[in-house]
């Protein structure tokens, strides 16, 4: 691992001025997702970190697919027992990075999180494959299982007992990360990158540029 410190990338892609910023933090994430999107080396642009911290303190940090996002917040599913599910119960906070490597670009969101309606966790279940309803309805998330046998047993088992319609285990459903901070993070040259936040400050937001 000898070689790790000496591995660098000349950031050089493009820039971020207050200038060329859109006037709200869902406009200018709209944008760059768009692009992120619309570039064929970034194979999931809805791929996000989500870091969470249980009461305790203690953090964890896992790979999650974004769902919906609107001015409301950005929305992922999971279930609530899970490790990440158990967190945002216990502390209802969390960090969202979309580290979009290829571009030379970040989007770090924070804020807090509410569970979705139940409704609406019902209409997003009925829009994901069998396959993804059966496994995601076995699986006890994040708990110790003796191995992917019983795994794979619990899922034909529930094949046979619901030939049809899968129905949403009570147990699995959304959370909604509301902001308070959105931070567009983009490469430049010398380690000077671009670093513009909009941060909430009571019913308004403040744009601030951050030291890199």
């Amino acid at each position: 691992m000898s070689q790790v410190g000496g591995m660098r990338v000349s950031y050089g892609r493009g820039s971020l001025t207050e200038e060329t910023l859109a006037g709200t933090w869902f406009a200018q994430f709209g944008l760059w997702f768009a692009e992120a999107a619309e570039a064929p080396e970034i194979v999931e642009p809805n791929a996000m970190i989500v870091a969470t911290a249980a009461a305790n303190g203690t953090p964890s940090a896992r790979t999650v697919l974004l769902k919906e996002a609107s001015e409301r917040g950005l929305e992922f599913y999971t279930h609530y027992t899970s490790r990440k599910g158990r967190d945002l119960t216990e502390n209802p906070r969390a960090t969202l990075l979309f580290p979009w490597h290829p571009i030379q670009r970040q989007v770090n969101i924070a804020g807090t999180v509410h569970r979705v309606d139940p409704a609406e966790s019902d209409a997003y279940w009925r829009t994901r494959p069998r396959g993804s309803q059966l496994g995601s309805a076995a699986s006890p998330q994040s708990r110790v299982v003796p191995g992917r046998s019983a795994l794979q047993d619990a899922e034909a088992a529930l094949a046979a007992q619901y030939p049809g319609e899968v129905p949403r285990p009570e147990t699995w459903g959304g959370f909604r990360v509301v902001p308070h901070t959105v931070e567009f993070w983009q490469g430049r040259p010398d380690r000077l990158h671009d670093r513009l936040r909009y941060r909430r400050d009571g019913e308004t937001w403040i744009i601030e540029r951050l030291g890199p």
